[in-house]
Order: C-alpha cells, then sequence, then structure tokens
C-alpha cells in the first residue's frame, strides 16, 4: 500500500512553500523506502520552486541532497537492509543501457536521467525530491553513507560535495598541482575541502575577504578578492586547474589567463546568460574550458567514501522545516555559512 509522507510543497513560482502531504508508492521489488532525517538546501531548489528555469511542473517538492536511514525493502533488494544510513542525490534513475549509463555516468545519460524531482519515473508519475519525509528509490540509485560522516553533514555532499568531488578528481587535483576555487559558498566551501584534502595546493578567489579565515581553516593556502584586479595580475599563468562556483555571469577570459599551460578552467556554477570568451585566451597557452555535472553512482560513493576517511563534511546550519522560506531568502542574500539543512524531523 502506498504511504503518506508529510511535506513542503511549492504551490506555485509566486507563493512560499507551504506544508502538505504527498503519496509514496509501496517499495517494488530492487527498490528501497528511505525514511529522511537530513535534506540539504541547494540554490537549484530555489530556482525550481520560484520558477527561474523552464519546464517546472507544479505543484513540485523539491530537494536532492537527501539524508537518511532505510525502512523498507523489496524482496529482490541486496544492496542495502533495514536501518542503513543512506542517500540520494540529484538523480533517481537512468536508461541503464546507453554508452554513458554502462560506463557509470548516469549523470550524462543519453537518454536523459531522471531527476529526484520534477521528472517522470519509470511508473509514469512526477518524481518528488527531498523535502518531505520519506522517499521511494531503486536500489541501483542509493548510496551508503558511512558511519565516519554525520548524516546532517552527509546531505549536502550528494550535491554540493559530488559537484566538486568529480572535477577536481577528473582533472588530477592532487599534489603538485594549484587549484583555485572561485566562489567561497556551498559549493566552493566543499571545493576547498576537497582540494586540500587530495594534497592540492589550494587558493579561493572570492569576491571580497570576509571568508578568507574560514577558508584557510578549511585547507586553503591563499586566498585573493576578485573586486581587487591588481591582486588577480600576479597570479597570470599560475593555475592548473580552476573551478568556477559562481551563477553569476564571470569575464572568462580574465580567468583563462590565470591558468599555466594546459591548465582547464571548469564551470559548475550556472549563470543564466550566455558566456563570451576570445579564442586567443584558449590558443594562447592551449588552455581549456570545460564544463561538469555531478558524479556517476559510483564516483558518488567514492565521493562519500573518500570523505569519510578523511573526516570531511558539509559546514552545516541545521533548521527546522518552518523556516524553510526564510533559508531561501538568506541563501540568495548570502547569509548562510555554507549549507542550510533541514531537519526533517520537524515537518
Amino acid at each position: 500500500m502506498p504511504t503518506i509522507a508529510k511535506a513542503y510543497v511549492a504551490l506555485s513560482p509566486a507563493e512560499p512553500l507551504q506544508p502538505g502531504t504527498i503519496e509514496r508508492r509501496e517499495p517494488g521489488e530492487s527498490e528501497v523506502r528511505i525514511a529522511i532525517m537530513f535534506t540539504g538546501i541547494c540554490h537549484s531548489d530555489i530556482h525550481a520552486a520560484r520558477g527561474d528555469w523552464a519546464g517546472v511542473r507544479y505543484p513540485v517538492v523539491v530537494g536532492h541532497e537527501i539524508a537518511g536511514v532505510v525502512e523498507a525493502v523489496g524482496a529482490k533488494v541486496t544492496r542495502h537492509a533495514v536501518g542503513d544510513r543512506v542517500g540520494v542525490g540529484c538523480f533517481v534513475d537512468s536508461c541503464r543501457e546507453c554508452a554513458n549509463c554502462l560506463a557509470g555516468e548516469e549523470q550524462y545519460c543519453l537518454a536523459g536521467s531522471v531527476s529526484t524531482y520534477n521528472s517522470v519515473g519509470r511508473d509514469g508519475l512526477p518524481t518528488a525530491g527531498g523535502y518531505s519525509t520519506s522517499i521511494v528509490v531503486d536500489e541501483d540509485y542509493v548510496l551508503k553513507i558511512p558511519e565516519g560522516i554525520a548524516l546532517e553533514a552527509a546531505a549536502p555532499l550528494l550535491c554540493a560535495g559530488i559537484t566538486m568531488y568529480s572535477p577536481l578528481r577528473n582533472w588530477d587535483a592532487g599534489p603538485g598541482k594549484r587549484v583555485a576555487i572561485v566562489g567561497m559558498g556551498g559549493l566552493g566551501h566543499m571545493g576547498v575541502k576537497i582540494a586540500a584534502a587530495m594534497g592540492a595546493e589550494v587558493t579561493v578567489l572570492s569576491q571580497s575577504l570576509k571568508k578568507e579565515e574560514d577558508a584557510r581553516r578549511l585547507g586553503a593556502k591563499h586566498y585573493y578578492a576578485t573586486s581587487e584586479p591588481a591582486s588577480l595580475e600576479k597570479l597570470s599563468g599560475y593555475f592548473n586547474l580552476i573551478i568556477n562556483t559562481v551563477s553569476a555571469n564571470i569575464d572568462v577570459d580574465q580567468y583563462l589567463s590565470l591558468l599555466a599551460l594546459d591548465g582547464t578552467l571548469v564551470l559548475v556554477g550556472l549563470p543564466t546568460e550566455p558566456l563570451a570568451q576570445r579564442a586567443w585566451s584558449l590558443a594562447s597557452f592551449r588552455r581549456n574550458l570545460a564544463g561538469s555535472k555531478m558524479g556517476g553512482i559510483r564516483q558518488t560513493q567514492e565521493m562519500l567514501d573518500f570523505c569519510a576517511a578523511k573526516g570531511l563534511g558539509a559546514e552545516v546550519e541545521v533548521i527546522p522545516a518552518n523556516k524553510i522560506n526564510e533559508a531561501f531568502d538568506r541563501v540568495l542574500s548570502s547569509d548562510v555559512r555554507y549549507r542550510f539543512v533541514i531537519d526533517a524531523g520537524t515537518f
């Protein structure tokens, strides 16, 4: 029998999220039902709830940084058991047949992965996310959260953590590599932690110096304010890898000029307007401009295990559910250090 879960629901882009209920299906043979304990607030949740992106189907329950405990399993489930600490990230299914899925890169499924919310599942019903008390997901798309990470600190790793880990891993951040993180927010603070734990020399490039103390505490060796152009001139040709986390338009040519020979600028922040750059900025030192999404299931599990081994988790402020709308406003005004996490026990 389906179960009823409490949730916070966006009824339209013009209304604040409101308490309500949603129906969750009974777990199928290969599915698990998760009692959600904590859900992170991602900037993309705000974009979807407030209608900043096209194609949102209302009412919608957002949230894709989910940490909880397995409370029921289907008859053929082998990977998870009742009581396991688990997580769910940005997608809950994919075609499982294309070259990318077979390579463990389900986030780049050629048929399009099934998003945790505002998508359509195999049952033909809309998916609903983690701003709720439970969720049912195929076992192959559920991650194990190691005991070394508190659930509230683990929740943001399912989006913010893997979004930073994936490009750092794919572009070989480590000893001898000079890595810059642009932006010191929910994504950027995890980039600093992970890159430093990988052994890279980490620099933060942020609009102001107000977060310098935090950045150095989390592992950054250097910190520069991008609002002071002279401070960037001395960094010309310095970095092997730059990861831009900000969603505002940036001067791509300026950041490309900071790359060494064969260096790469990776975009994980997604501005709404097109970016432009001169071809010479790339050709002059064989520089690269790339983009990256989150990682696949295999790499996300690798990230969780890495973070547990290194003692890493997100810097979080845990809030009750009735503070979600206030938290949205605070995220937009950069008034959080560094990720809000909703206590699902307060729904």
